[in-house]
């Protein structure tokens, strides 16, 4: 297709999709009760539906006091059910898809239900949006003009009971419409190969000789892939490969570790970052202006939200509230409602706004990816925020990291534990951790409390990990792949200990 064509089309699905956003930028409260009624009707015949009685729910308040919140073990009995082919459950439409997640707290698999209504209209409508945002606010782009290298998840797709399940990515790409898969590289065959290892140089052979215009994938696992493109090149940066490159849409983990060495590898004052916020169970926000860390809260894809104030988080005093109440800068849990038939569910994420009108946020973390031993709720945010800080002071680049409790042990203090593998390491480990500590007091004031003269926390004790211990790790676990991630703090000792007898 010529790309004048192409660039015509888009500027008129923009113009079309923008009126349709401006209506939830201006109403946004009113948007969101009338989707989440439409939820209600939709489903008021479904098992679920007449168990609570949708049929006689005409408001926000009554849906509340009716539907308890759930997490995905309350649901795994009526997931597995429709799973095995039952219908009408918890969605009217028969749920074909379910995307496989291994969860970042849990090593039991998740299957989360994609509905044919959420694959439409969430996760490939928002797909189209970023593309409308990034085109408005980028009016010169020639992004059209060549392809898109996508890093997915690294599971084939298993078919069973008449329903599939696999990575969200798969899912995705399976069912992706042909005009995608004609702009995308690498081809589906080598998108969906279930070896990782074998994948990666796949990838690496197709996509090299594209031209290859934007990037778009989990941080992590890009920045393996994007080494192995200049290690099989012998170049020095992307630009002498894919002198177009543009743009990169990055999300799943957090950029900020990242970023730097990014930098590196894509010199080029004028390339774009784009963040995404997506999970299997559904597509959230997207950064909607150019060098920007906060995003948009979508609010007409089939999800109504709701939040818990972390500060009552699991606690007999919890409150749950609607988008109309938040407040900034406040940390919340989020729980959605959705067009696949979760309702009132945890999807265990934590998000700040940053501004109300219009809503944008940014994710602070996991509900279960914090430490909170000691009273010190020490989140992904400020352990990211500290580490950027510590390594631009000594020039040094981290490529993963875990932390956990040191117990208290008779009179012995409490303290926390750190493993992190260097690209390149700090000169001196100990002033590291003394700058490190005190990043972490000027970021959270419960963290600083603890610390005042040693009362609860002794100074965090580092290792600095040998090389590929956390990759080793993943494939020890059976967790090569785009979607994995390595958790990052945890309330137990379970992942650290299993990295520190690898690292001996």
């Amino acid at each position: 297709m010529p790309i004048p064509l192409v660039n015509s089309i888009a500027s008129w699905f923009l113009k079309k999709r923008f009126h349709q956003i401006e209506l939830f930028l201006k109403y946004p409260n009113e948007v969101q009760t009338e989707l989440l009624l439409n939820l209600i009707e939709t489903a008021k015949d479904t098992q679920i539906g007449k168990k609570h009685d949708f049929a006689s729910i005409s408001n926000y308040r009554t849906f509340a006091d009716r539907i308890p919140i759930s997490n995905y073990e309350e649901y795994h009995d009526i997931i597995e059910r429709s799973r095995n082919g039952e219908t009408n459950i918890f969605w009217p439409t028969p749920i074909k898809w379910f995307a496989k997640s291994s969860g970042t707290t849990n090593s039991k698999s998740k299957f989360i239900p994609v509905s044919i209504d959420s694959l439409e209209d969430c996760h490939y409508a928002a797909g189209k949006d970023l593309l409308c945002m990034y085109l408005n606010n980028n009016e010169n782009s020639q992004m059209f003009t060549g392809k898109s290298l996508r890093l997915g998840g690294s599971k084939e797709l298993y078919r069973e009971n008449g329903t599939v399940f696999g990575d969200l990515s798969a899912i995705l790409i399976d069912n992706m419409p042909l005009w995608a898969e004609f702009s995308s590289t690498p081809s589906n065959k080598v998108s969906l190969m279930s070896d990782w290892e074998y994948k990666m140089q796949a990838i690496v052979d197709e996509t090299i000789n594209e031209n290859v215009t934007s990037l778009t994938g989990v941080p992590s696992w890009m920045l393996v892939l994007l080494n192995n493109v200049l290690e099989t090149t012998g170049k020095n940066n992307l630009f002498e490969i894919w002198p177009n490159l543009e743009v990169y849409f990055h999300g799943g983990v957090s950029f900020t570790p990242y970023k730097d060495q990014y930098k590196k590898i894509l010199p080029q004052s004028g390339f774009k970052y784009y963040e995404i916020y997506n999970a299997s169970e559904g597509f959230f926000a997207i950064q909607d202006q150019n060098n920007s860390s906060e995003l948009l809260l979508m609010l007409d894809y089939g999800i109504f939200y709701e939040f818990i104030p972390m500060d009552t988080y699991g606690t007999s005093k919890q409150k749950v509230i609607p988008l109309s109440e938040v407040k900034l800068h406040q940390n919340y849990a989020i729980i959605i409602t959705t067009n696949a038939g979760l309702w009132r569910y945890k999807i265990g994420d934590t998000v700040r706004f940053t501004s109300i009108n219009p809503y944008r946020i940014k994710v602070s973390g996991r509900t279960k990816h914090h430490i909170n031993v000691f009273g010190e709720e020490l989140i992904i945010e400020n352990a990211e925020e500290a580490l950027k800080k510590v390594c631009k002071k000594t020039k040094s680049q981290i490529v993963d990291y875990t932390a956990a409790p040191i117990f208290m042990n008779g009179k012995e203090k409490g303290a926390h534990e750190w493993i992190i593998e260097f690209k390149t390491p700090p000169e001196d480990i100990h002033y590291f951790n003394e700058l490190f500590d005190n990043a972490l007091k000027s970021l959270n004031s419960d963290y600083e409390a603890k610390r005042y003269n040693n009362i609860t926390l002794n100074k965090p004790s580092i290792h600095i990990a040998r090389k590929n211990l956390f990759y080793d790790w993943l494939k020890q676990n059976n967790k090569l792949g785009g979607q994995h991630k390595v958790p990052r703090l945890s309330n137990t000792r379970d992942y650290i200990d299993e990295l520190l007898s690898l690292n001996s």
